[in-house]
């Protein structure tokens, strides 16, 4: 009786295949998986010859799925997604008392790093690993045990819980608010430079400054002025500085805030917007008790935070 593992295709060239055919590209395959260009050619013929079909179309220097592709891509990369997971399971011993999680660089160093000795206080036992990566983590080959994402929390093959909303309020150093251009109503902005945070979050629901100052009929102020930085956490700390004001997400500018190194100049400044911050990992994945326990810490100390405006 013939072995029925030999009717499997080869491991190597699906892995080729999956991130080919995500990438589209040959040559951004080979650059992910640390081989040339002409080893995914190779690989992939040699899925095509067990395939018996053609499985990319080559039009130049792209490349576009077959419908034989089309069709498999979403077993293979459940398959592969199911075996990581049981490498992971496998590990699971090894990595007892230690918790990887993802999540934005200005979220890692504004929010969570500042929270982490109390966790390592409760747990003494368990080391926290933050990963700070501006892209979205593919969980097909980080090796992070869950990510916090900023975001509505719609994610395809995840499952998500939400940590916490946002929201997105003017804060300035405390020396704004004092002298003959304090800041005391929306209308003394135009004496201020405006910060703007200008990070690839797009949240339509997000004011910029031009609507927030609309939204309280302020005039005279132009919305449009001002520097721009790509990352949250050089807002925070522009306005820190005493460079000006920024708008700024709450959770980001919570430490400063609670520090007094940082001030929110009006009461009523606050605009609550639709992006959050959620925990994911992988739908079924296996949660180790340390991880499970990460995530129960994170959970209250998300609680506190909204409860105290910080």
């Amino acid at each position: 009786m013939p072995d029925p593992t030999d009717r499997l295709p080869p491991l190597n060239a699906l892995r080729a295949f999956e991130a080919a055919a995500r990438r589209l590209s040959f040559t951004q395959a080979a650059e992910e998986l640390n081989v040339t260009p002409g080893a995914i050619s190779q690989q992939i013929r040699q899925l095509e010859e067990y395939a018996g079909t053609p499985l990319f179309k080559r039009t130049g220097r792209s490349v576009l799925l077959t419908d034989a592709a089309q069709a498999s891509l979403p077993l293979v990369r459940e398959a592969f997604e199911r075996i990581s997971e049981a490498g992971r399971i496998m590990q699971a011993p090894a990595r007892k008392g230690r918790v990887m999680v993802s999540c934005a660089p200005s979220f890692a160093a504004k929010w969570l790093a500042p929270r982490l000795d109390g966790f390592h206080r409760q747990h003494e036992d368990t080391e926290a690993w933050i990963s700070a990566d501006m892209g979205l983590t593919d969980f097909t080959t980080a090796d992070a045990d869950f990510a916090i994402r900023y975001g509505r929390g719609n994610y395809e093959g995840l499952k998500s819980e939400k940590l916490m909303d946002e929201t997105v309020l003017p804060v300035c150093s405390p020396a704004l608010l004092e002298g003959s251009d304090a800041l005391r109503k929306p209308s003394d902005l135009r004496h201020h430079t405006l910060i703007h945070d200008e990070s690839n979050e797009n949240d339509p629901s997000c004011p910029d400054w031009a609507s927030w100052l609309r939204a309280r009929n302020v005039k005279d102020v132009d919305g449009t002025r001002g520097p721009r930085f790509n990352q949250a956490i050089l807002v925070i700390e522009a306005a820190a500085a005493g460079r000006g004001v920024a708008l700024a997400k709450r959770a980001i500018a919570a430490a400063d805030l609670a520090s007094g190194r940082l001030v929110a100049p009006f009461a009523d400044g606050s605009h609550l917007i639709d992006f959050g911050y959620w925990i994911v990992h992988p739908k079924g994945r296996h949660l180790t008790p340390d991880v499970r326990d990460f995530i129960k810490w994170l959970k209250a100390e998300a609680t506190n935070s909204e409860v105290v405006g910080v």
